[in-house]
This record gives C-alpha cells, structure tokens and sequence, in this order.
C-alpha cells in the first residue's frame, strides 16, 4: 500500500488512522460556528476539519434558483440560500488561520473548478472530493495537476465507475473512501465490507470510510476491516437546521469515536501470535506442562 503523506502525516498501512471531522455546510454561513466546530474537533483528538465549497451558480440546477424555501434567514430564493452557507475569502482566512493556532489540518471538497481554484489559494494539504464529484472526470484530472492527494467518496457509484476513475487518475497520490449516500445511512446499507473490497482490488490505494450512519459502531467497525482514514460530520446539535445535522455527530460523541479508533487500533496488534511477559505467571500458575510434544 502507497503511503500518502497529508501535511505533517502519512496515511497508509502502517501509519495511524486520519480521523477527519467535517464540518461541511453545519456551520449555516457562521463562522463563529465554525470555530466552535473546530475547537470540539481539535479537543476530540481529530487530525483535520473539512469544508465544502462550492460556485452557487454552477452548482445549483437553474430550474432551482427561484425555488423559494424557508431557511434559517427567513423564507428565500435557493440560490440566495445557497449564496447565504458559502464562506468567502475573509472567512477561509480566519479558518486558515485558526487550525494552525489550533494544531489541526483543514481542507475542502471543491464542487466545481472555480471552487477548486479557489481553494487552490491556501495550498490545502489535501483535496477531497464527494462522492456526486466521482463522475465529474475534468474536475477530477483538474485536481490531478495540482500533486495535492486527492481523496474520493464512492456513495452512488458502481464499482464500474470506481474503477474507470482509478484508471484516469493512477494509484499514485489517492485513496478511495466507502460510503452511501444517505443521510442518514441505514444500518443495511453501510456495506463495510466493501473497504475489504476495495484493499483486495487496489492492493496500493489507502482505504478509508466516509459515513453517515446515526451511532460510531460501524465507524468502529470500518477500523477492525482496514480502513485507513475515517471521515464523520461533526455538529454542535444535531437538531440544528440543516440537511446534514441528522447523520452527524455531536462533540462529545466525536471524542469518544477518537479515544475508540485510537483504542481499536493498539488491540488489533501486529498479527503475529507471541506470548507476553504478562503471560508468564498465568503460565506458571495455570499450566501443568510448558512444552507441547508431538
């Protein structure tokens, strides 16, 4: 498995997990929000916050620009809307910022190549792309040309569309995450074993998860079958408006899923069956005969 190294750390087989807190659009246009969002996973012991960014205009189908909608500014136009949940400059620039003050990675999912270019402006330490980008090849072969890692969300897509991206961009510089689309994901529908999959067909590709399940065990769960990076979206309360706040997790709920990963990865070891220090007096106590002869 390629090792691909994001900022200060390296993701890979060897390497810890790459825990990701996404923060997304829960921040509803606030940045006040948003910093509160990643003081909680900065506490939580997280190795990065991530964003969406996207040009309203090239990401909202025209039919739906009018569309009025009761949002929390008041009942609106959908474009408005969305214009009102985009961070500028100003506030990319306090985010920037505020992560290195705090330690922690940050980066963005660019829906269209003006975002990309946009982000482009704070030599983010990764790109990663959702899963309604996998089909979207020149974003993707945009993002390639930058040397940047890439990582990719597969929700909604076939194993053949999954395949013809890893065949345009190479295994060099990417990894795949696991995940369906539904928010929230029903229990059925995670299909971990998927990340199995995806290790045996892309032996050099890290693998991780991107779910949007209620509860942490099959987070959990995706540690003990391989996945190398764990994305969640993190919320102050899950009752707050907005699309995403339901399949997220609450701070408190995010420091235990890190203390778990953290835990889960000592306990799975290194596979080699051996007999521990600790072992020898249950040895001397319980054992009537050391050695086995055959």
């Amino acid at each position: 498995m390629n090792t691909v190294k994001v900022g200060n750390k390296k993701i890979g087989k060897n390497e810890d997990v790459y825990i990701i807190a996404e923060i997304g659009i829960n921040h509803n246009g606030s940045l006040d929000i948003a910093k509160k969002l990643i003081d909680g996973a900065a506490f939580s012991g997280c190795d990065a916050v991530k964003f969406q960014k996207r040009t309203p205009e090239l990401c909202t189908p025209h039919d739906q620009w009018n569309i009025e909608r009761d949002t929390p500014w008041g009942r609106m136009k959908y474009i408005d809307y969305r214009h009102k949940v985009e961070f500028g400059f100003e506030e990319y620039s306090e985010i920037n910022r505020y992560c290195k003050e705090k330690g922690i990675d940050w980066f963005a999912s660019p829906w269209d190549e003006v975002a990309l270019d946009f982000l482009l402006q704070f030599n983010p330490v990764l790109l990663k792309f959702a899963s309604a980008s996998l089909t979207d090849i020149n974003l993707l072969k945009k993002a390639k040309t930058t040397n940047i890692p890439i990582m990719i969300s597969t929700g909604m897509s076939t194993q053949e569309q999954v395949d013809q991206v890893i065949s345009i961009l190479g295994n060099d510089n990417i990894m795949l995450a696991q995940s369906t689309s539904t928010y929230p994901c029903k229990t059925e529908e995670l299909n971990l074993n998927v990340i199995r999959t995806f290790t045996e067909k892309y032996p050099t590709i890290p693998i991780g998860y991107s779910g949007h399940e209620t509860g942490l065990a099959p987070t959990i769960a995706a540690i003990a079958l391989g996945a190398r990076f764990i994305e969640r979206h993190i919320t102050l309360d899950r009752a707050l408006w907005g699309s995403d706040q339901a399949a997220s997790v609450e701070i408190g709920g995010v420091f235990r899923m890190v203390k778990d990963i953290r835990d889960i990865e000592k306990a799975l070891g290194n596979g080699i069956k051996t007999v521990y220090d600790s072992e020898m007096n249950s040895i001397k106590k319980l054992r009537k005969y050391t050695d086995i002869t055959i």
